[in-house]
């Protein structure tokens, strides 16, 4: 029995998949599977059984399983203390962004973390908040900015970014423009949506989720036209007159074109996106953790404080 066993093992286990955990492990699925044999072999005992649907652990498989815990955690932690004695924190970490703040945040990030902890090597990768939110649970990523997360007792959220929804439209006046000629109220009430042809996307999202739910509580049915997974590629959409979104400013600007749109809070209700910073909550923090986590945290909040003060779009009806 060895670590990379026991790791190996409880990957397999987590996932329920020895296809998935060898994806998440990036190894080969025979080399996995030769592993967990070897383990089985040394224990003189069954540790999974395979079903149609993956695996399954067996009665032995679930005692080992929460020792292999423990270990892997007091090992975690044996680490991080010798970690902790020196002078700047070295290691990897795979830090997880959605594609509606990895335009803004992923080039101050790579500088900050360049000129704090050269020793360190950070990893960026971009998904959806609901991709995320898995692959932080199963450790492929260390820590993630996810948006209106749903409850997961494998994941730790904090909260970070609170900003109104709006329906959006691109910046000119005639029919195209929200409300119709001439008309460009501050607000719009959320009934009104069922007014404008939407693009939005598909229905796994949160945005769409929560949209979705709160016309469902109000007995509204929203035209949606289009069905886009991307933010950017659904306000290419709106530019060209194609629909209207429903988006925060953020997304707005991280579009590098804020001026194009014209953008009007929803009222009655009000209607916000939150974002979170999220890591494992099995997984103990490391002193590299800790740091890209407060580093990632005031990066966001100088970024919304900067915009709060200078960006002309949360200006415009004031």
């Amino acid at each position: 029995m060895n670590l990379k066993q026991l790791e190996y093992f409880v990957r397999v286990a987590e996932l329920g998949s020895f296809s998935k955990a060898a994806l998440i492990l990036n190894i080969a699925q025979p080399a996995l599977s030769r592993q967990v044999r070897l383990l089985e072999t040394d224990l003189h005992v069954t540790l999974l059984t395979r079903t149609g649907r993956g695996v399954v652990l067996t009665e032995a498989g679930k005692r080992l399983f929460d020792h292999s815990i423990g270990i892997l955690q007091l090992v975690a932690r044996a680490t991080e203390d010798i970690e902790a004695a020196r002078d700047v924190p070295t290691g990897r970490i795979v830090i997880g962004l959605p594609p509606s703040m990895g335009r803004m945040l992923t080039l101050p990030l790579v500088e900050n973390f360049r000129r704090t902890l050269p020793k360190a090597r950070l990893v960026i990768v971009e998904g959806l908040s609901t991709h995320l939110t898995e692959w932080i649970a199963t450790g492929r990523v260390d820590l993630g900015l996810v948006l209106n997360p749903e409850p997961n007792p494998a994941i730790e959220v904090t909260p970070l970014l609170d900003e109104p929804l709006g329906l959006v439209g691109p910046a000119k006046g005639g029919k195209a423009g929200i409300g119709g000629k001439g008309a460009k109220p501050a607000t719009i009430a959320f009934g009104e949506l069922i007014k404008y042809p939407l693009i939005l996307p598909e229905r796994s999202h949160v945005l769409r989720k929560l949209l979705e739910t709160q016309a469902a509580q109000a007995a509204l049915k929203l035209d949606v036209g289009f069905e886009v997974s991307s933010v950017q590629s659904i306000l290419d959409l709106v530019e060209a007159g194609y629909g209207y979104a429903v988006l925060s400013q953020t997304a707005l600007r991280a579009s590098g074109r804020p001026k194009a749109f014209d953008f009007r809070p929803l009222t009655k209700p009000a209607l916000n996106s939150m974002f979170y910073l999220a890591v494992s909550a099995h997984k103990p923090a490391t002193p590299l953790g800790r740091l890209a986590f407060r580093m990632l945290q005031e990066l966001v909040t100088s970024i919304a404080r900067r915009d709060d003060n200078h960006d002309p779009i949360s200006k415009r009806d004031s």
